[in-house]
């Protein structure tokens, strides 16, 4: 009989594994495992100042040193390398990643396509003809509001290192932005209790055209892309245009297109029809 594959999920910017945990509840009622990797700085890795708690000091938060400073691309590909040797000890396995972390899924699957059966993208960066940075000048990321993040920043990140947000902020316009850009479709509560699990810094490293997608490599893992519908952080006008280049590419070797209604964070929410489309792919 065959076995069943690990999937083995990759979590976006600010977030961490532990946003995965009810998509995970609702795999392993489908009889499936999977593992959530938390990649460097991040989870309890993750720095937590004082000052970020209640009452805040931001002034004392924006000069606050923070771990994740000096992490780069290439210590979360080599980070998702280990957690794959691993699960392919067991198995099949398939590559999970959301939003910022395709990127990192993409450089891994540059670099060790033997460990990734299937590389599943979730309304997640798939550079192919441009660096992730680059796709926020072109036509399909105009809509997209760039200051969301910029109206709760803290300190400088050229100082820093890193990008720090508060997340803990009470200002509306902030919370407005963020609810706008992640969770339109979510209560207030389901968007303040996901708000209360991202983390206030992040790297800043995204990588280099070097880590795009490569066709000899990357291009001949089986790969599949869930478009998120109602997503406004990462438009599905951009999700379709990763889609159309990754395919240009590797015309031999094309996504498999799925869709999912929703925002970018309401498939980790209200996971159940995200885990059986999953259910569904680990039999292909």
């Amino acid at each position: 009989m065959p076995k069943l594959p690990t999937f083995v999920l990759v979590h976006g910017a600010f977030a961490n594994s532990f946003s995965f945990a009810p998509l995970q509840a609702e795999l392993a009622l489908l009889g499936h495992r999977s593992a959530a990797v938390d990649l460097p700085g991040h989870g309890f890795a993750a720095t937590y100042p004082a000052a970020y708690q209640t009452p805040q000091d931001l002034d004392a938060l924006a000069a606050e040193p923070g771990a994740i400073k000096g992490v780069s691309l290439a210590d979360n590909v080599a980070h998702v390398i280990e957690a794959l040797e691993r699960a392919k000890r067991n198995g099949p396995a398939i590559l999970v990643s959301h939003s910022r972390g395709g990127a990192t899924a993409t450089a891994v699957a540059n670099a060790r396509p033997d460990l990734i059966d299937r590389l599943v993208y979730v309304s997640a960066w798939c550079p192919v003809d441009l660096d992730v940075n680059d796709y926020y000048a072109e036509p399909e990321m105009a809509d997209v509001d760039a200051g969301a993040l910029a109206l709760a920043l803290v300190g400088n990140p050229a100082e820093l290192g890193l990008l720090r947000v508060n997340f803990r902020t009470a200002d509306p316009a902030a919370l407005d932005a963020f609810k706008h850009a992640f969770a339109a479709d979510l209560t207030d509560d389901e968007f303040r209790t996901f708000l209360n699990s991202f983390q206030p810094d992040e790297n800043l490293d995204v990588g280099t055209s070097a880590d795009r997608a490569q066709a000899a490599t990357w291009g001949r893992v089986p790969r599949t892309y869930v478009r998120l519908a109602a997503d406004t952080s990462l438009p599905p006008a951009l999700q379709d245009r990763m889609i159309r280049e990754a395919d240009a590419l590797t015309p031999d070797n094309p996504f498999d297109v799925r869709t999912l209604d929703g925002s970018h964070l309401r498939w980790l929410v209200r996971p159940k029809p995200a885990a059986e489309l999953l259910a569904g792919l680990a039999a292909l």
